[in-house]
């Protein structure tokens, strides 16, 4: 990875200088495949989302609701920009500045191969960067070029369509496919995009794109949502076909195999096709990540999955956990019992071990702030400090583009019980875990997924809710929840509560299994109990949804608001952006 260095030279244009000028210029750059490199290195440390593990939804919630999750009138138009990346003069802008910028001066080199490979890496990361800004504002300004201050033009023209900017993504990312490499012919993959990450990230992003056109009901006279869906499914299809890529059984045990795919330093070339290096070598130090602190040190994040998602797991023979008489008061020792493996590989359960370590450990509750304690990305004790974790992580997995190719057929209404082997089949089959059937899932739909997400009907009702089931147990904490609950209009899901472990009274509890007691709950003016671990009083330090019993509730005294309905699902342009530019129209809701 010693070529992943960054370089920086001086801009054209002083007020949106893309970096920190130093000794380089342009006059006699651009001319070797070499400058093609190392001028597109910082696309890779710039755009992808770096810690999308902390990302709050329905599923992970930390000590502090993030604003998706208050709503309500906690949530505003910022006067200002700068958290927003919206206006030109923000890192975000100056990313696709330098995008730009590549693709302006590419013809110098005297490479043809490297002119072919660094145009695709340049319109992979532009289509990629407008997907984003897509996803958060719908409309927006679509550029080609190289911003400047004195071009007006751009600089306070309306937005765009978003059917005119989806279209140009789709050609810059129809551009990728063609001109990137192999995985076998790209030095350095999966650290860099090859053509499995654009068709990839092309399924990605047409999958969101048609998901959304339906269920937000969006329709444009060019293309309709089923367009989009069928493009997903094609791009998916593709990569399938290619077989450069698995679902990876690191030792066959399925008990492990889902946890220890994302405890390796070095990426999987098998299942992960674009990844983020993370390492203690010099040449990309300060690459390390922060999920073990993020985890395990009561000062940070305090995370914790809800009980409300933990509930999607099915019990290991296929069955639904949801189904048993005594789902909704069963303690936790019992309700990790016989589940999806998947679970015990995502939070402290029954018999959880450090990595490294055989002792049992139970979750920690004074850094949770549900009792479910996620483990994924988490690494032995060692690692218990802050920008410290070495093991790469995923920016595209392959498990995702099986997802996505069930779920597009799926809403297409094309699914047939040989796509589901084939994609759902694979993942459920690295655990152990029964096939989907297309048959039983549409003849008996989840009552309790149904209530999760509102709008799903038809004849594939059943079968496109066991997907995002599946969609949700498999990337859990990989950054794609908020942005399926919003493609999906169920946003509602984020006003439901959002609590923790069921506890029905005073006591000690065994949260491993083992027989011992690991938390011990009192009222207050009773003796504290002795013996447990994590020993707190009800109603002061430890609050249950009712009174002295029920869900552990860490936000009761500072509730989230409902979800609203026709604003959250946009984000809003900055007023300051409103007030520079008089063509600019806010989201609707936001004004």
């Amino acid at each position: 990875m010693a070529s992943l260095a960054v370089v920086g030279f001086s801009s054209c244009d002083d007020t949106l200088d893309v970096e920190p000028k130093d000794s380089l210029s342009q006059e006699g750059y651009f001319k070797t495949e070499t400058d093609l490199e190392m001028f597109s290195n910082p696309f890779y440390n710039d755009i992808p989302v770096k810690d999308f593990f902390t990302e709050q939804s329905d599923q992970l919630v930390q000590r502090v609701f993030s604003d998706e999750i208050i709503g309500g009138n906690q949530r505003y138009t910022p006067k200002e920009g700068s958290g927003s990346n919206w206006e030109w003069s923000t890192n975000s802008f100056k990313r696709l500045r330098r995008i730009n910028e590549l693709l302006q001066n590419i013809d110098k080199c005297e490479s043809a191969s490297a002119r072919d490979l660094y145009t695709g890496v340049a319109r992979f990361f532009r289509a990629y960067f407008y997907f984003e800004k897509v996803r958060h504002y719908g409309d927006v300004q679509w550029t080609d070029k190289p911003v400047g201050s004195s071009d007006k033009d751009i600089l306070y023209k309306p937005r765009d369509s978003r059917e005119f900017v989806m279209t140009k993504i789709i050609e810059d990312i129809d551009a990728a496919i063609e001109l990137l490499r192999s995985k076998d012919d790209q030095k350095e993959a999966p650290y860099r995009v090859t053509i499995g990450a654009a068709l990839a990230l092309k399924s990605r992003i047409c999958l969101f794109e048609g998901t959304w056109r339906k269920y937000h009901k969006l329709s444009y006279p060019e293309h309709d949502y089923n367009y989009y869906l069928e493009l997903a499914a094609d791009a998916a299809k593709q990569l399938m076909d290619r077989k450069e890529y698995s679902i990876t059984k690191l030792s066959g045990n399925p008990d492990k195999d889902y946890r220890d795919l994302f405890n390796q330093d070095v990426a999987d070339k098998g299942e992960y096709i674009w990844s983020r290096v993370s390492s203690d070598a010099p040449q990309v130090n300060g690459t390390r990540h922060n999920a073990n602190a993020f985890t395990t040190v009561q000062s940070q994040g305090r995370p914790g999955l809800t009980r409300k998602f933990v509930c999607t797991y099915l019990m290991r023979d296929g069955s639904r956990f949801t189904d048993k008489d005594n789902w909704k008061t069963m303690e936790f020792k019992d309700e990790m019992k016989d589940r999806d493996p998947r679970l015990a590989q995502s939070i402290r359960g029954l018999n959880y071990s450090r990595v490294g370590s055989n002792d049992i450990v139970a979750p920690d509750m004074s850094v949770s702030c549900t009792g479910y304690q996620p483990t994924k990305f988490v690494l032995g004790s060692s690692y218990d400090k802050t920008d410290v974790n070495t093991n790469d992580l995923p920016w595209i997995r392959y498990a995702e583009v099986l997802l996505n190719y069930a779920e597009a057929k799926a809403e297409l209404g094309t699914l047939t019980q040989d796509d589901l082997n084939n994609s759902i089949g694979l993942l459920r089959d690295r655990v152990s875990m029964p096939a989907l059937s297309l048959t039983a899932a549409n003849a008996n739909p989840d009552p309790y997924l149904d209530s999760y997400f509102p709008g799903v009907t038809g004849s594939n009702k059943g079968v496109i809710l066991e997907i995002r089931r599946e969609r949700g147990i498999e990337l859990l904490m990989e950054g794609f929840r908020l942005g399926d609950l919003f493609r999906w209009k169920a946003g509602s899901a984020l006003s439901k509560d959002l609590v923790g472990m069921y506890f029905p009274g005073p006591g000690s509890y065994d949260l491993t299994g083992d027989g011992k007691p690991d938390v011990a709950l009192f009222n207050t003016g009773e003796a504290k109990p002795a013996g447990a671990t994590y020993v707190f009083e009800i109603g002061k330090e430890f609050k249950l949804t009712d009174g002295n019993k029920g869900y552990y509730d860490f936000h009761q005294s500072n509730p989230h608001h409902a979800f609203n309905e026709e604003r959250d699902y946009l984000y809003p342009i900055p007023a300051n952006q409103i007030a520079l530019n008089p063509n600019l129209v806010q989201n609707p809701g936001w004004e």
